[in-house]
């Protein structure tokens, strides 16, 4: 299999969104399509499937799309669910047609076979069987369970029909479908949106071992790095190639701009200096051949483009407390937080300076957790208490404004009506709200733009304690790594839900852990926190090595033992016939017949000798084995 775009663009109207696409997806490959938010990353994905999208792009080669094979393309955006009355597990059930019609036709061929076995009847069982095993027909509803199983639904959510799922849910069926579905190409947009660590862990495991070509759209630095082999950069309308995951990448990048910046520089100081002589010499008569030279040098040279500088803008903020907390900033002691029921205890305690990563599966309590030290649930029982000075601001990820209808001036005036107009703007200029975008209404923000608002008036306001709920859903690479400067340049105390392991590693200091209906506190990084993790799956492994051979062992000792019981019943029993042996040839040579006769004597007293002598060396064996089994 093999596609590939050469010089095409993508327009909308007069804006062209990429100028010149020179792409190519290999059987097997694992990319990832990385840039800016806004920068077409989706649109690529769109183009791959509808073709009608691309046109001649402004390189010099000829524009086409070619693509070797039949090539089927998944695309969560095509998944549509055509009966919302069907059971969940009938609809992610779909994807395996084919397995399901061999596993009836084999089943009324068997049938067949019990009436008329002749050899067209056990040709078309044998073939059937055949291919039903080569599309994995013996392990296909363990790969379905699984997988409904590790995005977080239930035994019961397989049979709920599609009309009872929330619109996310729905989202999650429909990529469950995509990924099962094997296609030849699979895009994927932002698949990590939403999933827990947890899930993301199996999905990267699943897709490591996909066994066909993989297209990603995704800001999950720590995800693309475990599955990806290839990287396009999307940046200024251009598309680049780079070969690696996404820290190879980031390493390219940099080596290709320092590499090319200083040829530039170079070249741009040669001509400088070979112009300079040509413009001293140029007319003078003994000097012009040299001159000219000079100036045809410059003409012959392949001239180095200055190297684009990194898009790398993005927002910022100075830091300033308004006042320092307590040294003991939150004691939590036995807090059961919950609605109906209780859904998780929690201890601990927090300190001035600490930043505190939540982490955990959906549905275990993390947002809960936040809206509790909030005030905005109730606990169920247990308590927390604040230390002294303790300012905090707390960041909803459902980035609920008042008024939509606001403009984003007006949202931050609202909040800080003592502000002049220059500080006002020079805020908001920091999170990148410049003239014209200061003006626009909220509800035409997009999801990372809302993000930055509500990031530039929380941290406006100088908390000493954020609490922050996935601050970086809808942020680009950039932005999360802004962000996480930021943080960890905050002097104040954080906690912070995230399900981006990159970004939990980067920035806390300490763990709280949703796991197993349990909450743990862990003193230490997320990557001390998976070393640990990883050492006891080794030692537990480790353990059922050990016990395995145990019990390997256990067998083994009991099967010699029963061979050595075996063995001393056989001795048992051919010492008691030697000696029964002799006994009866003892009777034998006291008869009157045989003591008269010598030469009788001595040949049984010789069998008898030789029984004897037998007996002797079965006793000591069964003497030694008998003492073995002690």
């Amino acid at each position: 299999m093999n596609y590939k775009i050469v010089n095409g663009s993508v327009s909308y109207g007069a804006d062209t969104i990429l100028e010149e696409i020179n792409f190519e997806i290999k059987e097997k490959d694992k990319i990832a399509i990385v840039g800016r938010n806004g920068c077409g990353k989706t649109t690529l994905l769109k183009a791959i499937i509808d073709n009608s999208m691309l046109e001649q792009g402004v390189g010099e080669t000829k524009f086409g799309v070619y693509k070797q094979g039949s090539t089927v393309i998944g695309y969560l955006k095509q998944i549509q669910f055509e009966d919302s009355n069907i059971l969940m597990v009938d609809e992610i059930r779909k994807v395996y047609s084919e397995i399901i019609a061999l596993e009836e036709k084999i089943s009324i061929l068997e049938k067949k076979l019990q009436v008329d076995s002749n050899d067209k009847n056990i040709k078309e069982y044998t073939n059937a069987l055949e291919r039903y095993k080569l599309l994995d027909g013996y392990t296909y509803k363990k790969e379905y369970e699984t997988a409904i199983y590790k995005f977080g639904f239930t035994k019961e959510d397989m049979k709920k029909t599609i009309g009872e799922f929330s619109g996310g849910q729905k989202t999650k069926i429909a990529l469950i479908k995509l990924i099962l579905s094997k296609p030849d190409i699979l895009l994927l947009d932002e698949p990590t949106n939403h999933l827990d660590i947890e899930t993301i862990e199996w999905l990267e495991s699943y897709l490591e071992s996909y066994p066909k070509a993989i297209v990603i759209v995704s800001h999950d630095r720590m995800f693309l790095d475990k599955i990806v082999n290839k990287v396009y950069e999307i940046e200024y309308g251009a598309i680049t190639e780079y070969t690696g995951n996404f820290t190879a990448f980031e390493m390219q990048k940099r080596v290709n701009y320092e590499k090319q910046l200083k040829d530039y520089e170079y070249q741009q100081k040669e001509i400088k200096r070979l112009q300079a002589i040509a413009d001293r010499f140029r007319y003078k008569p003994t000097k012009a051949k040299m001159a000219l030279s000079k100036l045809k040098k410059i003409e012959q040279m392949k001239i180095v483009e200055e190297p684009n500088k990194y898009d790398l803008k993005s927002f910022s903020a100075n830091f300033k407390l308004k006042e320092e907390s307590g040294k003991l900033v939150l004691k939590v002691s036995d807090l059961q937080i919950g609605y109906d029921k209780p859904i998780a205890k929690i201890s601990f305690e927090l300190y001035r300076g600490q930043k505190l990563g939540i982490i955990g599966a959906n549905g275990k309590g993390k947002s809960t957790l936040l809206k509790t030290l909030m005030g905005y649930t109730n606990s169920i029982s247990g308590d927390f208490e604040y230390g002294y000075h303790v300012d905090k601001e707390y960041f909803d990820q459902q980035m609920g404004f008042e008024d939509d209808n606001k403009t984003v001036l007006e949202e931050f005036e609202g909040d800080f009506p003592n502000l002049t107009i220059t500080q006002t703007r020079a805020s908001l200029a920091s999170f990148l709200f410049f003239s014209e975008d200061i003006d626009r209404q909220i509800k035409l923000l997009s999801g990372g733009e809302k993000v930055r608002l509500q990031l530039c008036k929380i941290l406006k306001k100088g908390p000493n304690l954020l609490l922050l709920d996935e601050p970086t859903n809808h942020m680009d690479i950039v932005g999360k790594e802004t962000l996480e400067n930021l943080l960890k340049a905050y002097t104040g105390t954080l906690i912070v839900v995230s399900h981006d392991r990159y970004f939990i590693n980067k920035i806390a200091d300490s763990l709280l852990i949703f796991e197993n209906d349990e909450v743990k506190f862990f003193d230490g990084t997320y990557q001390e926190y998976m070393q640990i993790r990883k050492d006891n799956e080794k030692d537990d492994e480790k353990n059922v090595n050990i016990k395995e051979k145990k019990t390997n062992n256990q067998y083994l000792e009991n099967k010699e033992r029963n061979r050595v019981q075996g063995k001393i019943k056989r001795l048992e029993k051919e010492i008691e016939e030697r000696e029964a042996k002799v006994e009866r040839l003892h009777e034998e040579m006291s008869s009157e017949e045989i003591c008269t006769s010598y030469v009788k004597l001595a040949e049984l007293q010789s069998q008898v000798d030789e029984l004897e002598k037998e007996i002797e060396e079965k006793m000591d064996l069964w003497q030694e084995l008998s003492s073995s089994l002690e």
